[in-house]
């Protein structure tokens, strides 16, 4: 294998929501300077948008909704643990987000009057705006990107974040086309790699079935941690309702607005909100294991010209096929219910809590790294929070690396990278990656999902542990399988670390996300905190508490309790 050498002011490694709008606007900020992307697959269609999305969830519009309030929200939906200064940023930047993406082409709902259409999906306020022809978004933040004169790498795999005297200096990883080591010197990096979709495994056992983009391993997670950054909450699990035996929503989230509800077998409504959180989540477990299951989507009740537009944006954006697996059971949104059931688990900040600790500007812990979009700990941050973090990322790499030179980095860390990346090559009889993988996701399914157990996991955590044993008989016969066996190694470095988190926060938090048997109740006296993941100077995992920063918007949060129970 040949090794290419790169050099570039800002790297970005990921090329999705994040990613895209983090080069454009690095290069805003900086014309002349030189911004990398780095992409395991094509920009035009990679990231958890790959096929466009069907709706905006956290569109705060003036006259409608205001910062604060947004703030205010999450800071109930996800029991206070969080930075309010960074999930403000949202709020405040959101709008002119969109008002930007409009430009570029990207086309929002609007009412009679030319007015944003907002609906209402959250207990307070209106947020959620949808996106009719919205299909298209992946391809105009691409072209936006070549527009910007932004250079991109496609089909290059980073595996690790290079780290000298403190502070971020590029990445290392390969080409998954023809197996090329590549090494990038960089002044800063920004990580935009997704969630961890492939952390539990679907009902389906496809492997690549999931809820979230499966191309998403946790390649951030497991990056930011080797660097030494901070990880935050990742006990915090993503659990989403789901279409049974489909790897996407229902849509309540889109249908609700509508008139659409969460009803039970009965068909009666059981949850007052369809936001998507920990608490809605443990009352729908609730109701499919009390007897009153399955649960569905109910829309029988809506007319033609309604349940006509609920089709027209579900079945043309994000997971057009939604509309062909209904046909192919026979079913009718006029005549049948959506059943509905629990996803599988994996690691969000978007839609849940979990990932790299960042602050406002989108800076993690080590210098020179900054991270956005669902890697980075944004709680319920969704897709305009993405872009809102790879805007600040963007900028603020720029700023951090103008007065500095790059570095050269160590060679001999350098030859070991390489070690691990290609011993898999050297074993093509050996296990299959798809085979590795199954058994690792089986074992998270087993003994991490909730309800959480304590005994079961500490069974799983032995096995997470021992697990590199496998990871060592693991076989590629190309650089494509090699690709997906570096996958299998982010998965066991986040199913480790979520064991050790929800071992160590002894309490229950965010509804079914940390729901322990042994400790079902909130304990806000000892761990009202953020439980962080570091990697420590001898390499081991280290766990501990960070106090929850000042809040700029004050909650009272023993009487504003998010409850979307209806009793």
């Amino acid at each position: 294998m040949d090794t290419q050498w790169l050099k570039t002011d800002v790297l970005v490694i990921g090329g999705g929501t994040a990613g895209t709008m983090a080069a454009i606007k690095a290069k805003q900020a900086n014309p002349e300077g030189d911004v990398l992307v780095l992409e395991k697959a094509n920009i035009r269609r990679s990231g958890a948008i790959a096929m466009g999305m069907d709706g905006v969830n956290t569109a705060v519009i003036p006259g409608h909704s205001t910062p604060e309030q947004y703030v205010r929200e999450v800071t109930i939906a996800n029991d206070g643990i969080l930075d309010q200064r960074a999930v403000y940023q949202t709020g405040k930047l959101g709008y002119e987000t969109i008002q930007e993406l409009e430009s570029w082409g990207v086309k929002f709902q609007k009412d009679a009057q030319g007015n944003y259409d907002l609906k209402q999906v959250h207990r307070v306020g209106k947020y959620v705006l949808p996106m009719p022809e919205g299909k298209d978004l992946k391809t105009i933040l691409a072209r936006q990107v070549k527009r910007h004169k932004a250079r991109v790498t496609n089909r290059v795999m980073a595996t690790r974040i290079l780290v000298k005297d403190g502070r971020a200096i590029g990445a290392v990883g390969f080409d998954v086309r023809n197996g090329d080591f590549v090494v990038i010197q960089a002044k800063a990096v920004i990580l935009c790699t997704g969630a961890c979709g492939r952390l539990g495994l679907p009902a389906s056992g496809y492997l690549y079935g999931t809820y979230e983009n499966p191309t998403n391993a946790g390649d951030g997670y497991s990056m930011a941690y080797h660097a030494g950054a901070e990880l935050s909450n990742i006990e915090c699990f993503q659990i989403n309702p789901l279409m049974k035996d489909y790897n996407g929503p229902a849509c309540a989230y889109v249908a609700s607005p509508f008139g659409a509800y969460t009803a039970n077998a009965e068909g009666h409504r059981f949850i007052s909100c369809d936001y998507w959180s920990g608490q809605m989540m443990l009352e729908v477990w609730k109701e499919l294991n009390s007897g009153k299951g399955p649960v569905q989507l109910k829309m029988t009740h809506l007319d033609e010209d309604t349940i006509s537009e609920i089709e027209s944006v579900l079945w043309a954006n994000e997971r057009p096929s939604r509309g062909r697996f209904h046909e192919g059971r026979g079913e009718n949104y006029r005549t049948h219910g959506v059943e509905m059931n629990i996803s599988e688990i994996g690691l969000c900040s978007g839609h849940s809590a979990s990932g790299v600790r960042v602050n406002e500007k989108a800076e993690t812990t080590v210098p020179g790294l900054y991270a956005a979009g669902d890697m980075a700990s944004v709680p319920h941050n969704y897709m305009i929070g993405a872009f809102v973090f790879g805007h600040l990322a963007g900028t603020n790499a720029v700023e951090y690396g103008q007065d500095l030179e790059h570095v050269e980095p160590d060679q001999e860390f350098l030859e070991a990278e390489r070690q691990r990346i290609y011993a898999p090559l050297s074993r093509p009889d050996g296990i299959p990656h798809t085979q590795v993988e199954f058994k690792l996701r089986r074992l998270v399914n087993d003994y991490l999902q909730p309800p959480k157990v304590d005994h079961k996991m500490e069974i799983g955590l032995r096995h997470f542990v021992r697990y590199h044993e496998a990871l060592d008989q693991m076989g590629a016969r190309d650089p494509h399988e090699l690709m997906r066996c570096m996958e299998v190694h982010f998965i066991r470095d986040c199913a480790e670390m979520a064991a050790r988190a929800s071992l160590y926060r002894r309490e229950s938090r965010w509804g079914l996300y940390h729901y322990r048997v042994d400790c079902p109740e909130k304990n806000n006296e000892e761990w009202f905190c953020h439980v962080i993941v570091q990697q420590d100077e001898t390499g081991e995992m280290n766990l501990f508490k960070r106090p929850v920063e000042p809040y700029v918007v004050q909650v009272d949060l023993e009487r504003e309790v998010y409850d979307v129970a209806v009793r």
